[in-house]
């Protein structure tokens, strides 16, 4: 089967590659979309930061080289013969989380963490196998390119949770790239009566007006702080950093009103500076967002076949796998008025 696969920094190949026999307990998928993420962004132009090179990841035995995608989509094809939920046929997508499952579902994702697609092979092929627990039903009015979206906009539920959003409150989402604007969709969801979103790209910040945001702020043009605090005097009541830059880090505490909160989404390419003394003077917490409950995936899927959640707006391309480094992480890199690029594998509906 043909797959792109990361070898290194500025180094993913499309190869061909045979996929091995499934276990009693996995499924095999014919992969219908996967979306192209940040995460794997990050991997592309800074990595490795996740993906497991000297020595095998402690949970999946694997390292690199790795097949990229864990945001996907498709048709199962076989099932492992103690597989009882699903058939051949079904369409289906994936939870790529990968745990312990010894602690309680909040804890379990921060207690050893793993990622189909990041940390074992992933969707950017024709076929993946993945364990029969982490996969979910696509329902029969969501497309499988609508599947494609469910993962990273459970990030976007998941991070309202971390903040215990509730109805009325103001947020600032300080980024406006992929994440950034599901986590605006899952905000508006969540009944926030103020969303402002940061950006340097006017592009970014017209979508994210269109998704959703009631205010837009350049951080180029303006001072972020500043122009916050001209919307919301005292500050917001939650800042979702999803930028993942030093300069994004510091301005979001600063943006946040007294005792609110910072919940960190983006993932940082490297260590940054910053000085306590900010939160000791204002009660500002910081939490993060790294992955999502199982119940969170669930409810997303439920809340996108309601039409609670309308993350689709954000799709800016759909490429083919031949071309997903000129066409996806090259121009990801350095096209910053794209957002969520598809890749289309067999394309089924």
């Amino acid at each position: 089967m043909k797959a792109a696969v990361w070898y290194g920094k500025k180094d993913i190949r499309v190869e061909e590659r045979e996929l091995p026999k499934i276990g009693s307990n996995e499924i095999k998928i014919n992969v219908a979309w996967a979306g192209i993420c940040g995460s794997d962004l990050h991997e592309y132009s800074h990595g490795p930061i996740q993906i497991p090179v000297e020595k095998e990841d402690p949970l999946t035995g694997k390292k690199a080289p790795l097949t990229l995608g864990h945001e996907f989509a498709g048709v199962v094809e076989e099932v492992g013969d103690k597989v009882t939920r699903y058939k051949k046929g079904d369409r289906v997508t994936v939870n790529p989380s990968i745990t312990y499952g010894v602690k309680e579902d909040h804890l379990d994702i921060y207690d050893g963490y793993a990622a189909v697609g990041l940390h074992t092979d992933g969707a950017f092929a024709d076929q993946v196998i993945v364990d029969e627990k982490s996969v979910y039903s696509v329902p029969d009015h969501l497309s499988l390119e609508d599947g494609a979206l469910i993962e990273p906009m459970a990030v976007g539920v998941q991070a309202m949770k971390e903040v215990n959003l509730t109805i009325g409150q103001t947020v600032a989402v300080v980024g406006a790239g992929p994440i950034g604007l599901l986590t605006i969709i899952a905000a508006k969801a969540a009944g926030a009566s103020k969303i402002i979103a940061l950006d340097l790209s006017e592009t970014r910040l017209q979508k994210a007006k269109e998704l959703g945001a009631t205010h837009i702020i350049n951080s180029g043009e303006q001072d972020p702080v500043t122009a916050v605090k001209e919307i919301v005097p005292d500050g917001v009541d939650a800042t979702f950093e999803v930028a993942g830059i030093e300069a994004t880090f510091n301005q979001s505490v600063k943006m946040t009103g007294l005792r609110g909160i910072v919940n960190v989404v983006s993932i940082f390419a490297k260590p940054i500076l910053f000085n306590p003394l900010n939160l000791t003077q204002s009660g500002v917490k910081i939490t993060s967002t790294y992955a999502y409950e199982p119940i969170t995936f669930q409810q997303t899927i439920d809340m996108m076949a309601n039409g609670q959640l309308k993350p689709q707006g954000i799709v800016t391309g759909r490429i083919e796998l031949d071309d997903i480094v000129e066409a996806g992480f090259e121009v990801l890199s350095n096209d910053k008025t794209q957002a969520k690029i598809l890749v289309g594998i067999s394309k089924e509906k």
